[in-house]
């Protein structure tokens, strides 16, 4: 009885959405909430996870297999497949989350990408950030949580470890691969990776 109850609505939230104008593609593999707000000219894919208190703009679009709660997408935004948008987040107008990115706390800048294999957790990411395949804020001490803060136009290689507190200053570079503990000046290159060794004509003993 309570499944039925549940069916019924959701069944009435789809049916909400579809007439406001929400473009869904397999309306009964999404999943609303009771306080779900959507604007105009949105798209989701399949087998989407929309939990309370999530507010979304105009002209986006949300990829099969996401989930989201207590988070904020304003215009213009993209985010999956396969992302995961966790509470007190805030996606600004033109920002990009690729598939396999989890988000939580943190406020992503316009314009920014963060498209694919990433965790940024208590992160302040500014306008036109790129960060890389596989990067990850190290953001628990085991104790508490510490920020990072990402200024506008930074450019993070793939793989890389920002070890929180940490800032990194406008139009800066992280080298792919590198783990950052410290500060990063404005307009520099950081990197931190060992020598690459080479053995000529080796041969297994």
């Amino acid at each position: 009885m309570k499944e039925l109850n549940l069916q019924k609505i959701q069944n009435k939230l789809r049916n909400k959405f579809l007439k406001s104008g929400v473009k869904m593609i397999g309306p009964e593999t999404i999943f609303f909430s009771n306080d779900t707000k959507i604007g105009k000219n949105v798209t989701i894919e399949p087998y989407v996870v929309i939990g309370s208190k999530v507010k979304i703009g105009n002209n986006v679009v949300i990829k099969s297999f996401s989930h989201l709660e207590s988070c904020k997408l304003e215009n213009k935004v993209e985010i999956g497949p396969y992302a995961r948008i966790r509470p007190d987040t805030i996606l600004k107008e033109g920002s990009k989350i690729g598939n396999f990115v989890e988000v939580k706390k943190s406020v992503i800048g316009k314009k920014s990408k963060i498209s694919h294999l990433s965790y940024i957790g208590d992160s302040e990411v500014g306008k036109t950030v790129n960060i890389g395949a596989g990067t990850i804020t190290c953001n628990y001490d085991g104790v508490k949580k510490n920020k990072t803060k990402i200024k506008d136009k930074v450019f993070i290689g793939s793989n890389s470890s920002l070890v929180a507190p940490i800032t990194i200053e406008t139009e800066s570079i992280v080298g792919a691969g590198s783990v950052i503990t410290k500060n990063v000046k404005k307009k520099s290159l950081a990197l931190t990776r060992s020598l690459q060794v080479e053995i000529k004509n080796y041969k297994k003993k």
